[in-house]
C-alpha cells in the first residue's frame, strides 16, 4: 500500500486537531443541524484532498476548510429557491460574500473556541432525547473527530451498526428540533451522566486508542479534559464532574511517558516518572480533594484515587498495590462492570502474586463485552508468563494478537509471545 500523500497527512492531522471547532462554527451557521454541518465539512474534506494535493498545503489549513465549508452551505443555500426545509436553518452570516478575508475566519474559529461554543455542540450531541449509546457515539464522532471504525471498536459494537446509530441519532437532533443551546444551570444535571461518560470515552481513545499507529492521540486527551474543566466550572459542588477532571489529569500527567521515541508502548512500571507532569498532578490532586469534600465518592472519584496512589510513587516500587485492590473492590460494589473487575485482578495479582490474578480472571471468560477485546487475554498471558507457565501464557497471548487493533500494543503483545516462545533467549 503506497504511504499517505503531503495532502492526506495535513488533511487528516487538520481535522483530528480542530475537528470539534470546525464543527462548532458550522453548526452555529447552521442552527445545529449536524447533518448538514457534517456533510458541509466532509465535502470541505473532499476539495481538500485534491486541491491541495495540486496545488499545495495552505498555510492555515483550518481556515481554508472552514471557509469552503461555509461556501458548500452557501451554495446549498442558494440552490434551495423554493427554501426547503433546510433552508431555513441557514443563517444569516451565509449570506456574506464567499470569500472572507483571513481576519473573518480567524473571528469565526476563535469564537468557536469560546466554552459556550463547544459546549453547546457537546449539549447538542449529548440532549437527553438520545438513548446514551447514542449520544456517546455523536459525540465522539461529531466533538471528537473519531472515524466510525475507532468508534466501534471503543464501544465494542460491529462497525456498519456504529454507522446507522450515527446517523440516526443526528436524523433524531433534527427532526426533533434539538436546541443548539447551552441548557439552563438547573437542567445541566439531567444530562451529567451522559455527559461524563462521553467525555471519558474521548479521554480513553486519546490516552490509549483502539486502532491505528499510535498509542496516544493527545488532541483527544487535551479536548476531553479541556471540556471536563468547563464542566467542573458549570457544576463546581458536583462530586462526581470534579472527580472526573481529577480522573483525566492525574491520567494525562502520565501521557507522555507511555510511549517510546519509536512510538513503542511503555509499561506504567517503566515509566520515567521524573517525566510525569507534576503541574498536572497537582492539579488532580486539589481536584480530588474538593471532590471528596462534596460526600461519598462515586465512580469517577474512585478512580481517580486509584490514579492518584500510582502519582504519589516516586518509584514504581513504592507503589501500595494492596490501596488500589481494596479500592477497586469498592468500585465494582459503586460500578459493576467487567472492566473493573479484570483491573482489580491486575492490582490483587501485583499485591498477591500471579496466582491470586489469575483466579480473579478466570470468571471472566464468560462475559460477552470481553470477547472482542485483547484485554483479558493479554492480562491473562502476562500473569502465566511470570509463573512460566510458557504453553499457556503463548496460547493466551497469540489470542490477544488476534484481538488486538492498536500498532504499539501489537508490537508489545509479538515481543511477549517469544518471550513464551523462546524462554530464557
Amino acid at each position: 500500500m503506497p504511504p499517505p500523500s503531503p495532502a492526506a497527512d495535513a488533511l487528516t492531522r487538520t481535522l483530528r486537531e480542530h475537528h470539534a471547532t470546525l464543527m462548532a462554527a458550522l453548526g452555529r451557521a447552521t442552527r445545529g443541524d449536524l447533518i448538514l454541518a457534517e456533510d458541509a465539512l466532509q465535502q470541505a474534506a473532499l476539495a481538500a484532498l485534491e486541491q491541495w494535493g495540486d496545488q499545495g498545503v495552505p498555510d492555515r489549513p483550518v481556515h481554508w476548510l472552514l471557509r469552503v465549508g461555509r461556501n458548500k452551505l452557501h451554495d446549498r443555500h442558494r440552490r434551495s429557491a423554493t427554501h426547503d426545509r433546510h433552508a431555513p436553518a441557514l443563517t444569516d452570516q451565509l449570506d456574506q460574500p464567499q470569500a472572507p478575508s483571513e481576519q473573518a475566519l480567524a473571528q469565526m474559529l476563535d469564537d468557536a473556541t469560546i466554552p459556550d461554543e463547544r459546549l453547546r455542540l457537546l449539549c447538542a450531541c449529548c440532549h437527553p432525547a438520545l438513548a446514551l449509546e447514542a449520544r456517546v457515539a455523536l459525540t465522539l464522532r461529531v466533538v471528537g473527530g473519531l472515524t466510525t471504525d475507532e468508534i466501534a471498536r471503543l464501544c465494542l459494537v460491529e462497525p456498519p451498526t456504529m454507522a446507522q446509530r450515527i446517523v440516526r441519532a443526528k436524523r433524531k437532533i433534527r427532526d426533533a428540533g434539538v436546541p443548539y443551546s447551552v441548557p439552563p444551570i438547573a437542567e445541566l444535571p439531567a444530562r451529567v451522566a451522559g455527559v461524563m461518560h462521553v467525555l471519558y470515552l474521548i479521554f480513553t481513545e486519546g490516552y490509549a486508542a483502539s486502532g491505528g499507529d499510535r498509542q496516544v492521540r493527545g488532541e483527544l486527551c487535551t479536548e476531553a479534559v479541556r471540556l471536563g474543566a468547563i464542566l467542573a466550572d458549570l457544576l463546581p459542588t458536583d462530586g462526581e464532574v470534579l472527580g472526573l477532571l481529577s480522573l483525566m489529569l492525574l491520567q494525562d500527567a502520565r501521557r507522555h511517558t507511555r510511549t517510546d521515541a519509536d512510538g513503542g508502548l511503555v509499561l506504567l512500571e517503566d515509566q520515567d516518572r521524573q517525566r510525569w507532569s507534576r503541574r498536572k498532578i497537582v492539579a488532580g490532586m486539589d481536584t480530588l480533594g474538593a471532590a471528596l469534600k462534596c460526600g461519598p465518592p462515586g465512580p469517577y472519584t474512585l478512580q481517580a484515587a486509584i490514579a492518584s496512589v500510582h502519582a504519589r510513587a516516586l518509584r514504581a516500587s513504592d507503589t501500595d498495590w494492596h490501596e488500589i485492590a481494596l479500592l477497586y473492590d469498592i468500585l465494582d460494589k459503586a460500578s459493576p462492570s467487567p472492566i473493573v473487575r479484570l483491573n482489580g485482578a491486575v492490582a490483587w495479582a501485583m499485591a498477591e502474586g500471579p496466582a491470586s490474578g489469575l483466579r480473579r480472571l478466570d470468571p471472566l471468560d464468560t462475559e460477552p463485552s470481553l470477547h472482542r477485546s485483547h484485554l483479558l487475554p493479554a492480562a491473562r498471558s502476562a500473569l502465566l508468563l511470570q509463573m512460566n507457565r510458557h504453553a499457556e501464557a503463548a496460547a493466551a497471548c497469540q489470542e490477544a494478537l488476534e484481538r488486538v487493533g492498536n500498532a504499539p500494543e501489537r508490537r508489545l503483545l509479538e515481543a511477549r509471545l517469544q518471550q513464551c516462545l523462546y524462554p530464557g533467549s
